[in-house]
């Protein structure tokens, strides 16, 4: 009976058994690779001569085929990111790098820049605030904002107390290095000298301005209008006084004729000298914008103002005189 049953088909012979059993095993170790499984159903066709076992392997094959693709397809779709993901380092190195206040604790948020990757050759350090640097192949005068150190090489002044070591401070830390510049709206892209206002960030990151207040070489300074890092900057002047750091020490004290500083947010140092021989010390000054300002003794800014008549700037003998002429009065005076 079981010899007519295999003749027939209808139970299989045991090699056929082992025939479709082997394939089957064959085509799981080697999961879930779906072209593995279509060939194994072509040589369970062929090789299994039993129609209830072939069809069975066959049948089997083929699902599993089916599911090995569906997982296959479901590897391949990319997940979605999510505002936790993870950045990847090759991003995380492209962050804008942190201003960094060498120590000065302020009550804003840390301190950024845009962007610290372009980096520019120092061609020239003319003093402690004003340097050459090449951008695009062409050398541009930079002025730095926020500060402003003793005159060394105006003809037009005295060198001044602390001027040579804040001149030979900027040279030191700048000459033949490589900078990157950050520019701010609020102070415009160039003075009316067509210098670029830009702040300095050296190799390591460090805000090259700041550094020049923190260490007594250099103090800050508001030309008319408020500047992204002032807050970091004033903090950084008022340790320095409080340190005698520099401009602020006993040897620039003895060596000025002008009155103490005044208690303005803006404290104006003792090492800058005025012209007080006639009455007429109010100082008619024309900005970058056109705008006519004057500044008093006291202003913030008075003793960095220098008159320049061929543009139309001039001396008033009173405030009075000033405001009849067009002049406003500047907004960092007492």
């Amino acid at each position: 009976m079981k010899n007519i049953l295999e003749r027939y088909g209808v139970f299989p012979a045991k090699s056929q058994i082992v025939i479709a059993v082997t394939i089957f095993i064959l085509a799981l170790l080697v999961l879930p690779h779906a072209v593995v499984y279509a060939l194994a159903t072509f040589v369970s066709y062929k090789l299994i001569k039993n129609k209830i076992l072939r069809y069975g392997v066959v049948g089997i094959l083929c699902f599993t085929t089916l599911i090995s693709v569906i997982l296959l397809s479901s590897r391949a779709t990319p997940s979605i990111q999510t505002a936790e993901t993870v950045i990847p380092p090759q991003v995380e190195q492209n962050r804008p790098i942190e201003l960094r206040a060498d120590n000065i604790s302020t009550p804003t948020k840390p301190l950024v820049i845009v962007n610290t990757q372009n980096t520019y050759q120092v061609v020239k350090v003319i003093d402690g605030d004003t340097l050459d640097v090449s951008i695009g192949g062409k050398t541009e005068r930079i002025r730095l904002i926020g500060i402003n150190t003793p005159e060394t090489v105006d003809p037009r002044k005295e060198v001044e107390c602390f001027g040579v070591e804040a001149s030979n401070k900027s040279k030191t830390l700048l000459t033949g290095k490589q900078v990157s510049l950050e520019s701010d709206g609020s102070q415009g892209d160039r003075d009316k000298y067509d210098r670029l206002l830009r702040y300095v960030f050296l190799e390591d990151g460090a805000n090259f301005n700041l550094r020049m207040i923190r260490e007594g070489y250099a103090y800050e300074y508001t030309y008319d209008l408020p500047y992204k890092y002032q807050l970091a900057f004033k903090e950084a002047q008022k340790q320095a006084m409080e340190a005698k750091a520099g401009l602020w020490g006993d040897i620039c004290q003895t060596k000025t004729t002008a009155t103490q500083p005044s208690p303005s947010p803006t404290p104006t140092p003792t090492v800058m000298k005025t012209d007080t021989t006639n009455s007429c010390t109010i100082k008619g000054n024309i900005s970058s914008k056109k705008e006519k300002i004057y500044h008093v003794i006291g202003c913030g800014s008075y003793n960095q103002t220098v008159i320049d008549e061929s543009k139309g700037e001039r001396l008033f003998c009173s405030e009075q005189d000033a405001v009849d002429a067009g002049w406003r009065k500047a907004q960092n005076c007492t």
